[in-house]
């Protein structure tokens, strides 16, 4: 306890000193790490939300003394997801949650500006608020709670704050980490600060990890053992697209023996290098098909120009086949009935579903280049690998997957994917899959057993949300 009466003085007197006025003056000078700085520090601006809950609460106190009035105030759930990745993960959930439990109140909390811009982009119509998290100092904190009356909080995956949890938890507050998880290398700096963290965590109402090596670091760091219990991994919680008889990439006959390799989400850059591999590879495996599905549609023109200085025979989808000559089964128009050996997916809204008829596929986003899409050195973070392990079809990718990183972690822990630094190592993975057919069934294989294994985690939560607000 005393460590704690420690870290809230130190840090109100630490805040007051250095850090908010070193903000500000740096501000000065770069404008965006202002960004978000008011909500931060507690004030928001609520408009017309908070004046329908203030005349809610208003009538709820009339109706204490009017028996025959009946006023109910919206249960108010607030989500905190601090990044991309983590709005990611939990989109599926807030939007579930919205259709379960349409009167309740859903705030969207993250910790920066590019979760703020997904955030919007994802879930502006389904939540009633999307701001920024307090900064971990008492006022800031309090002001928020005071702010939005939150009657439970939902911690993305481990944002261990010490000054939230301790106010929360006065306030008696329902606090609680789930899709919970823990590097090593974040693991290895919590557990030498045991001593701090334990009491900590001890104030969660519970958390849930994703997996059973989660919940053993947890548990070692002094998460109690009657509240902490596996949930399982949001991110797996995804509907497969529909690609039924009716859906219309399945209306066609893939001949016996062919391949075929697709590269979704590609960047600047990235299409060179998968057009390199394929020709090395098609002198390998003649019957071999490279689908390419750019990220930036403004870019399809430019792409295809480099697809047909291969010489190789290529197509585009929105030309090679429409959608009433889909409507007939096995139609003799069918796209991977040409000879073509390139197909560029210029349509909208179908990378998904063409997942479904590759044999391996590379996720771009993946391989930083100079001077292209939003270079930083780090590169874009990749794509999400599950859009293609839903259908069994295993992945491969550059190293840049910090967006992903804890999915691709699972795949890799398995032959469902594989993760490449080079152009080379990436022809031989993909090589790999397309002709060692023993390979290639365990990789198969190893995508269904990680969506067994890691599924039910949304109904988790929708299960301690419905106890809460009934």
């Amino acid at each position: 306890m005393i460590f704690h009466l420690f870290y809230k003085l130190l840090s109100q007197i630490v805040f007051a000193i250095i850090i908010f006025p070193t903000w500000l003056v740096i501000g000065l000078f770069k404008p965006d790490l202002l960004v978000g700085i008011r909500e931060k520090m507690g004030f928001y601006n609520k408009g017309q939300r908070e004046k329908e809950k203030e005349e809610a609460n208003s009538k709820q106190q009339t109706a204490n003394s009017d028996e025959n009035t009946i006023c109910h105030l919206p249960f108010t759930i607030c989500f905190y997801a601090v990044s991309v990745g983590e709005v990611a993960a939990v989109e599926n959930l807030i939007k579930k949650t919205r259709e379960t439990f349409p009167q309740s109140e859903i705030i969207l909390m993250t910790g920066t500006k590019t979760g703020q811009e997904i955030a919007h982009k994802k879930l502006g119509e389904t939540c009633d608020f999307i701001t920024y998290f307090p900064l971990d100092f008492p006022f800031c904190v309090n002001n928020m709670l005071n702010k939005f009356k939150p009657d439970a909080v939902f911690v993305m995956e481990t944002e261990l704050w010490p000054n939230f949890a301790n106010i929360t938890n006065k306030r008696k507050i329902p606090l609680y980490i789930i899709n919970g998880r823990i590097s090593d290398r974040t693991y290895a700096g919590y557990k030498k600060l045991r001593f701090f963290f334990a009491p900590i965590l001890k104030k969660y109402t519970a958390i849930f990890p994703q997996s059973k090596q989660d919940f053993e670091k947890f548990i070692l760091l002094g998460a109690s053992l009657s509240t902490t219990k596996i949930m399982g991994n949001l991110k797996f919680d995804i509907k497969k697209p529909d690609v039924s008889p009716n859906s219309p990439i399945l209306n066609f006959e893939k001949p016996q023996g062919q391949k075929i390799i697709l590269a979704g989400s590609t960047h600047t850059g990235e299409e060179e290098i998968i057009l390199e591999v394929f020709e090395e590879l098609k002198k390998e495996v003649s019957d071999l098909k490279l689908i390419i599905a750019p990220r930036h549609p403004e870019y399809n023109e430019k792409i295809f120009e480099l697809m047909k200085k291969t010489g190789l025979d290529c197509t585009k989808r929105s030309e090679s086949l429409t959608y009433s000559s889909l409507l007939t089964p096995h139609s003799s128009l069918d796209l991977l009935s040409y000879p073509q050996d390139l197909i560029l997916l210029d349509t909208m809204g179908e990378l998904s579903k063409f997942y479904s008829i590759c044999d391996v596929a590379f996720i771009g986003g993946s391989f930083p280049f100079k001077g292209g899409d939003n270079f930083d050195g780090k590169g874009v973070g990749g794509h999400n690998p599950l859009e293609a392990t839903i259908f069994n079809k295993p992945v491969v990718s550059g190293f840049s997957i910090h967006n992903f990183k804890d999915i691709y972690a699972i795949l890799i822990s398995t032959d469902a994917g594989k993760v490449v630094v080079t152009k080379e190592e990436l022809k031989e993975a993909l090589k790999k899959l397309l002709t060692d057919e023993e390979y290639y069934q365990k990789a198969s294989g190893d995508c269904e057993k990680v969506f067994e294994q890691n599924k039910g985690a949304l109904d988790f939560v929708l299960n301690v949300l419905q106890s809460l607000v009934s």
